[in-house]
This record gives C-alpha cells, structure tokens and sequence, in this order.
C-alpha cells in the first residue's frame, strides 16, 4: 500500500512529536484553543436544536419512538467519537481524518479520506448558509433568500480570518443564545405537561405507539445519525489546541455526550407535546418538515415558535461558520502536504489563520449555497448529498484505528504521551477491533440507506478522487 514508508508514516510520528507547522513553529497554527473553545465550535457545527427540522420525519419512522432514536444514535456516533480519540493521539494534526487515514493506512488512503471529507465540509456548510437565508426571509420577505445567504458568508467569512480566537469568542455568544432558547423551550414544555398533561402516554417515546418496533427504529436511526455531523470537526483543530491531544479527545466525546442528551430531551418533550399521532404524520410527508414547530405553536404558543424559528436562522449560520473553519483547516492540511496547491497552505502572520485556505472554502460554499437558493429545489438537492462524503470519511477512520494497531502491528502499543491508556490484552481489542468494527457496520447501514442521488454523488467525487490521486502519482513516478 502506498504511503506504508516515509512520509505516509512519517507524518503520523511528527504529528505525535508535535513537529512541524502546527507546533507553534514560524508560519504554523497557533496554540490558543481552550477545552471550551473546542466544545463551542464542536456544539455550533452540530446545533443544539438540530432534531427540530428532521424530528416529524423521525417520528413517523421510528412509530412514535423518537427520544430511542436518539439514544441509540448517540451510542452508535460514540463508536466514531471512540475512534477519533484514539487516533487525534497518534497524529495530533490539522485535517482530522485526513491525517488519521494517512498514518493507519497510508498516503493514498489519506488522500481520499481527505478529499471524500472535503465533499461534506464543503457543503454542510452551504446547506446551513442556506437554511439561515431561507428562515430571514421569511422574516424579512423584501429580501430575496440568496442576499442573505450570501451575505451570512461574508460575515462569517470574515469573522474566521479575523483569527481562530475571534471566531471562538463570538461563536460562545451564539452558543449560549441558542442553548437559553432551548431552556426556555423546556421550562415551557414542562410547564404545558404540568398544567395540561400530555397528549399520550409518558412512554411512548420510549416505547413507540401502539407498540415497539425494532426496525422502525433502526430506519429512523440511519437518519438520526445525520444530526451529529460536525462534532468531529473538534479535530481538525488538532494543532490549534492548547493541552494537545489528550483536550481534543475529551472535547470530541464531551460533545457527543452533551449532544446526546439535549437531542433526547427536546425530542421526548416534542413528543408528549406533539398534537398529531406518529401514524397520521407518517400518513402526511409534507408536515413532517414542520412538525415541531407546529408542536411548539399549538402547546405553548405562537411566539415561541418564532424564537426558536429565529434562533435557528442565526444558529445555522455560525454552524456554517465552525463548518467553514473545519473546511479551511483541511485544506490547509493537503496542501502543506502538497496534495492541494501550495498556496493554501500558507498561514497568516496577523490572524494565525489559514487565511487562503479558508477563502478558497469559501468561495466553493459561496457558490454552491448562492446556486442552490436562487433554485426552487436548491435545499433538496444539497441536502441530499452531503452526508456521503462524511459517512465514507468516518469509515476510513475506523479502518485507520484497525490500521494504525493491528495491520501495522501495534496492537500491544500504548498510546504516544499518554500514560494509562489501553495497552494490550481485552481493553486493546475492545478499543482498537470491536469498536472501530462496530462504527464500520453503522456507517456502511447508513450509507446503504443513503438516496439514491447521494450515492451518485458520493461515487462520482470518490472516482474523481481517484484520479486525481493517480495523476498525482504519475507525476511524481515521471519527477
């Protein structure tokens, strides 16, 4: 396999050492990353609602058993969640799983796991520019969609080159506005439940209605999952970090777990709230969308809703922004490694940011999101496609763990600069087989129940891939 020697390997132990450009070193990302900072960009890019606009879709699936859907989802990510903590330690380096792929299985291996990843963070973002365009012109409708999408950009663009800090700090504020509507959404919900009870039985969220099915939920699973993207983009700030790996990795599994459990208890409180049965949703798609807001409106009343319509509307777009700062570091990361042109790999003497890297993201999510809003379709057909390339990335991750341990033959090793960690015998094939193995599974169910235009998609940028990968081989082979 190529990349077995030299800098395929080699990259992983300079990253481990802390080496190279991201220790701080002239012309390197700087260490100024707290643990909070982390969980901020890790919350935002994932949102503290985001089950509101998938939770009818969910519900109908799962026959009324949606807070299961989330707890099972939650279990399932922290396979992923498992995997990135062990390999943020081998090779502690910006571009997360590009770097991770590179080490447990080599540089061509890397390669695509960077580039299928650049697919989904290149245009989750554009996805949330989107929706935040969408939601303040139905605020304010003078003002065609696209304006505001593309005017979310440029603020948000603008606030990443003003250096990882800057973006952290203001990133926080609209972190905890979004985390105040939530809590004001729970106290309201309990307060109806209260006062009025609920309009079914206290388990069946739980329990599903009329009785529990363990492929609806499965099913709905497979869609849940999509929720959690973007807590791993906590590791694309590897070398940004102060405290290393060891901050990293907490931050990644505390993200997952704080996700989890906000995921389920809005969900739950929805459910007892929701006026329609899960049956007749499942018999009306097209209020599926809606579905929690509708709940909001008829339990407590008009102008919740509206908050947490509003709040969603700014929270896309900072989800954009850490969405974006992920993107920016990925390709800064490729193209230090000359796998994208040089230029991006050039980091900002003012700011600490890459600044050309993240322009470049930018531009192509400037693009993409501004296209897509101008057409009638535009948010279906983005939507559709960006979470290949993430589910493709996080399964090269898990074969990375399988890689880096056991096909490299480290297996018995500990960790680099941590002591304590899982060494050799049941908690090493607990941590480096079963659970990369059981992240695996989920991924590929996920992606086999992927739509069909998503896994063109997927398939057309991977072959894309390929072949620039082998240009790139050929031209070194001739040099």
């Amino acid at each position: 396999m190529p990349g077995t020697s030299g800098r395929g390997a080699g990259g992983a132990a300079d990253g481990a050492a802390g080496g190279g450009a991201g220790a701080g070193a002239p012309g390197g990302l700087r260490r100024t990353l707290t643990f909070r900072d982390l969980l901020v960009y890790g919350l935002l890019f994932i949102a503290p609602m985001a089950p509101v606009g998938i939770f009818g879709t969910l519900q109908a699936r799962s026959h009324g058993a949606v807070t299961v859907v989330y707890l099972v989802a939650t279990v399932a990510m922290a396979c992923t969640a498992s995997s990135y903590a062990q390999m943020v330690r081998v090779a502690p380096r910006a571009g997360s799983v590009y770097a991770y792929a590179r080490a447990g299985l080599g540089e061509g291996a890397g390669f695509v796991a960077g580039w299928m990843a650049m697919l989904d963070y290149l245009l989750i973002p554009a996805v949330a520019y989107l929706f935040s365009g969408i939601a303040l012109h139905a605020l304010v409708p003078a003002v065609h969609p696209w304006v505001w999408t593309a005017l979310a950009v440029v603020v948000t663009t603008l606030l990443n080159l003003a250096g990882v800090r800057t973006a952290a700090r203001v990133g926080f504020a609209v972190l905890a506005m979004e985390i105040v509507v939530l809590a004001v959404f729970v106290v309201s919900a309990v307060v109806v439940l209260a006062s009025h009870g609920a309009q079914r039985g206290w388990a069946a969220p739980l329990t599903g209605e009329g009785g529990f099915s363990a492929g609806a939920v499965l099913s709905a699973v497979s869609v849940a999952v999509l929720s959690y993207l973007g807590f791993d983009a906590i590791a694309s700030f590897a070398e940004e970090a102060g405290g290393g790996a060891d901050r990293v990795a907490r931050a990644l599994l505390t993200c997952l777990v704080v996700a989890g459990v906000l995921f389920a208890v809005q969900t739950y409180l929805a459910a007892l709230l929701m006026p329609m049965s899960a049956a007749d949703l499942a018999a009306r798609p097209v209020e599926q969308g809606t579905a929690f807001y509708v709940t909001v409106d008829s339990a407590v009343g008009r102008w919740l809703r509206d908050l947490v319509a509003v709040s969603k509307a700014v929270g896309a777009a900072f989800a954009a922004l850490a969405g974006q700062a992920a993107a920016g570091r990925l390709l800064f990361a490729m193209a230090r490694d000359r796998r994208l042109p040089g230029a991006m790999s050039k980091v900002d003497a003012a700011s600490g940011a890459p600044r050309r890297a993240l322009l470049g993201a930018a531009l192509v999510t400037l693009v993409a999101a501004v296209g897509a809003a101008r057409r009638d379709d535009g948010l279906d057909q983005l939507s559709s496609i960006v979470n290949v390339g993430a589910l493709t990335a996080f399964g090269l991750l898990h074969a990375s763990v399988l890689g880096w341990f056991w096909i490299r033959g480290r297996g018995t090793d500990r960790l680099p600069g941590r002591s304590g960690a899982p060494g050799d015998g049941a908690p090493s094939v607990l941590w480096h087989a079963v659970v990369p193995l059981l992240g695996l599974a989920v991924v590929i169910a996920v992606v086999v129940e992927a739509s069909a235009t998503a896994q063109l998609v997927g398939g057309v940028w991977l072959v894309t891939g390929l072949v620039v990968l082998a240009v790139q081989y050929g031209g070194r082979a001739r040099g």
